[in-house]
């Protein structure tokens, strides 16, 4: 396949650097960090996006979109997550809720959810892992007994990223028997403010609305919050990782810390020896991953995706995000963790917050064991 995304999306990458120049600070380091300004810019940064016609770059122009092409679309991807995501959580919602939609909702829930996505006015959480069913998803506890025409939910999930922002949860509950494992899981669209839902924070070394806990006790689902059909939720979940594990480019922001740090070494030369073959290293493995994400991305465009393909990029892109932070870490030195925020510069604060981050990533989105598995499976036709 041909890597050369064109001119279309080197114009596209300009423009996105445009307006992130121009629209946050140059201290700007993510929406979950101690200063509540930080997620109020992701939420005016993303209308501002809306309206330019970026936000949802590559949906179709029903669904507020701009039906523009997924090379232009992986541009966005690489742009955001190279300067800190300052789509702030609404990434959740375009990269891998919204397609979920689009491919198994209802007229209804396609009409109420996916225009406000879009514009960048609404927040969602993924209702997904339990205290008992991390990365084994099937292995989940959360039950939804049917309660007339709907159900009435009861379960908690833990981890829940943006659980305190969110407005909506993309929740995945067992409607079958606990035996039935994929075939017996449905999955529901549920406000967050709904009677009976409980959100307790998790405090982490990645910052504040990051992870959470969330309850439900006895919570009332209408008939019309089921997405796909019942027992069926396992094809959806299948579909709406296959998105997320490319729908972060990982490999973005390794790659410009990488390049700032050389820059602030004078170029190659100034690094120590041993470091310097670490450094290329690392750059080298950052380049495979973007390639290997490329290859997925191509290859849903045209219905010859699979689990493996999208595993392995997933796989890819965290080992080399933690051997970036690696070796960032080395060539700035350990010390930037002793100063406090408001003294670190903004390089070392930012390589302090990709260090941290990339620690979490082989767990994310199912740990490395289970895409290992998937490629596995996927190498033996299992």
């Amino acid at each position: 396949m041909d890597y050369d995304l064109g001119e279309k999306a080197e114009a596209l990458r300009t423009r996105l650097r445009k307006l992130i120049a121009e629209n946050l600070p140059a201290d700007f380091l993510g929406a979950f960090t101690y200063r509540p300004e930080d997620l109020d810019q992701t939420v005016t940064f993303c209308k501002l996006l809306a309206s330019e016609n970026l936000l949802a770059l590559a949906w179709p122009q029903e669904f507020g979109g701009a039906s523009a092409s997924v090379w232009e679309q992986a541009v966005l991807r690489e742009e955001m997550w190279a300067h800190y995501e300052p789509r702030g959580p609404q990434y959740m919602g375009l990269n891998w809720i919204g397609p979920a939609i689009m491919l198994y909702g209802t007229s209804a829930q396609k009409h109420l959810h996916l225009e406000p996505i879009a514009a960048g006015e609404v927040l969602w959480c993924q209702g997904f892992s339990e205290p008992e069913a991390g990365s084994d998803l099937a292995a989940l506890r959360t039950v939804a007994r049917r309660a007339g025409n709907g159900w009435r939910v009861t379960g908690q999930k833990i981890w829940t990223s943006y659980a305190q922002v969110a407005q909506w949860c993309f929740l995945a509950a067992r409607t079958g028997t606990q035996d039935s494992r994929h075939k017996g899981i449905s999955i529901f669209l549920v406000p967050m403010d709904r009677p009976g839902i409980e959100v307790r924070a998790i405090s982490s070394f990645l910052g504040p609305y990051h992870l959470n806990e969330v309850f439900f006790d006895d919570v009332e689902v209408r008939p019309d919050e089921l997405l796909g059909t019942e027992n069926k939720g396992w094809e959806v979940i299948r579909s709406a990782l296959a998105f997320e594990r490319v729908g972060i480019a990982r490999y973005a922001r390794g790659d410009r810390l990488l390049t700032q740090v050389r820059s602030v070494f004078g170029g190659l030369g100034g690094l120590p020896g041993v470091l310097r073959s670490r450094y290329i290293a690392a750059m080298v493995h950052n380049r495979v991953a973007r390639l290997m994400a490329y290859e997925v991305i191509s290859s849903q465009t045209n219905g010859t995706a699979s689990d493996a393909d999208a595993a392995a990029a997933r796989i890819a892109s965290v080992m080399c995000d933690q051997e970036a932070s690696d070796v960032l870490i080395e060539a700035i030195g350990p010390a930037l963790f002793d100063c406090k925020p408001e003294d670190a510069t903004h390089l070392n604060a930012a390589v302090a917050d990709y260090w941290r981050y990339s620690r979490a990533a082989t767990l994310a989105a199912g740990s490395l064991d289970i895409q290992r598995t998937l490629v596995a499976r996927g190498e033996i036709g299992a």
